[in-house]
């Protein structure tokens, strides 16, 4: 087990793509067993680990959410959001983040959101005298409500390996999703005065935000056809991710015409190499918790864990830190590849429900998009700022105790996370 674990950390130290590293640790984890017959098992459990139809979901919503960013709906998503909160004290910064709401029901994907308040909010931000810190920081923190709030990536992968319901995984992450957006609204008004934050025009008419909602209606449509379509059990994940894929198509080509056969082409290939990469994560980490699994290791770290603490509030406690600690030097999807399997007994054995513990993982590691060294969302918004890692890093430390404290209390209180599960029948009262 050592040589394992040795290889694995070795080779992600020397920069290898974590797909290549899990593949070849769990290679050695094959020859380790007796020889290397052994790894005749390789390619079996390479397709095995992709062959599930929920998996068509991701590719359709990345591709959804790349087909509405380039049609205009991100900017007209922002207007809408600056008629709403834009007045208050530090207007652009509250308006960022209720973006991040709107934007997260089509795309799923932090780093989708990142980049897009990036390129459009983060030098608005600045221009209106914000610090550029403070704007990257402020876009760090809303990002990770886009694969919080469904559609999401995460959720989709989570339910398909652990056999959760992705419906009721989409449905239990709409509260603490807007939970997320709440508390750093009020960061951002507790900060205000003291940071000098700017104060936005006079409170807009009833009239001007009716017009603005009219103008961003277009891109509202496609939540509500993705979520009312699965929550009401009409369509599947995968067949309202294609639809979204279609709506998006006629949105761009026939509505707003801003779309080309040219960038859809573009779309496609940078919808292929995000596939991909994360297939490929997916794909060599069933090779891994083969391994792990005829090892045992999973009840070992179970036994573990209840060993240094027997209540269910201390294990939760437990689990919470070993994933946001993973979280900072790994990354997410194979985090939550190698780690479900063994926290998902785990969380069963102290009493609590599957949707619950899945939303309580993925809630955890999506905060690591924003926790240096590796955090994804971090680095996206380095290379279209071109702000320092550190910079930003020490102007989210607020939103980032916020958002720790927002994950205690969902794991905490499970009624917040399953009150609309339980709305629409996925969870039993």
């Amino acid at each position: 087990m050592w040589i394992v674990a040795v290889a694995f950390f070795g080779l992600m130290l020397l920069g290898m793509p974590i797909g290549v590293v899990i593949g070849i640790s769990g290679a050695i984890g094959l020859v380790q067993l007796g020889d290397v017959s052994f790894l005749a098992m390789a390619p079996k459990r390479y397709f095995e680990g992709l062959d599930m139809f929920t998996f068509m979901a991701m590719p359709f919503f990345i591709l959804a959410g790349e087909l509405m960013n380039a049609s205009g709906i991100t900017q007209r998503l922002i207007a809408f959001a600056l008629s709403l909160v834009g007045y208050l004290r530090g207007g652009l910064a509250h308006a960022n983040m209720v973006a991040s709401v709107l934007f997260a029901g089509m795309t799923g994907a932090a780093v989708s959101d990142a980049a897009a308040m990036g390129n459009t909010l983060v030098p608005a931000m600045v221009k209106q005298g914000y610090s550029k810190p403070f704007a990257c920081a402020v876009t760090a923190a809303g990002s990770i409500i886009g694969p919080t709030i469904p559609p999401s990536n995460l959720m989709v992968i989570y339910g398909s390996i652990m056999g959760v319901s992705i419906a009721g995984l989409f449905a239990a992450g709409i509260v603490p999703g807007l939970l997320i957006c709440a508390i750093c609204m009020g960061v951002i008004a507790a900060l205000g005065k003291k940071l000098g934050l700017p104060k936005g025009e006079d409170r807009p008419s009833l009239m001007s935000i009716l017009i603005s909602f009219k103008d961003s209606l277009i891109g509202l449509t496609m939540p509500a056809i993705i979520l009312g379509g699965i929550l009401f059990g009409i369509v599947t994940p995968t067949e309202a991710a294609s639809i979204a894929v279609g709506y998006a198509m006629f949105v761009g080509f026939a509505i707003y015409r801003t779309l080309t056969l040219r960038q859809v082409g573009i779309m496609l290939i940078r919808t292929a190499r995000i596939t991909g990469s994360v297939f490929l994560i997916i794909a060599a980490a069933s090779i891994l918790s083969w391994w792990l699994t005829f090892h045992q290791i999973p009840q070992m770290i179970a036994q573990a864990m209840l060993s240094v603490a027997s209540s269910k509030e201390g294990v939760l406690a437990l689990i919470l830190l070993l994933l946001l600690f993973v979280g900072m030097f790994l990354d997410i999807t194979a985090a939550l590849i190698i780690l479900a399997p063994v926290l998902g007994p785990l969380t069963a054995a102290v009493g609590i429900d599957p949707v619950h513990a899945g939303i309580m993982i993925i809630l955890a590691l999506n905060i690591s998009l924003m926790t240096p060294p590796v955090g994804a969302c971090l680095f996206v918004l380095c290379s279209v700022t071109g702000e320092k890692m550190e910079r930003i890093a020490r102007a989210l430390t607020p939103f980032l105790i916020a958002e720790v404290a927002i994950l205690f209390l969902i794991t905490y209180w499970s009624d917040l996370t399953l009150f609309v599960p339980r709305l629409f029948g996925y969870v039993q009262p």
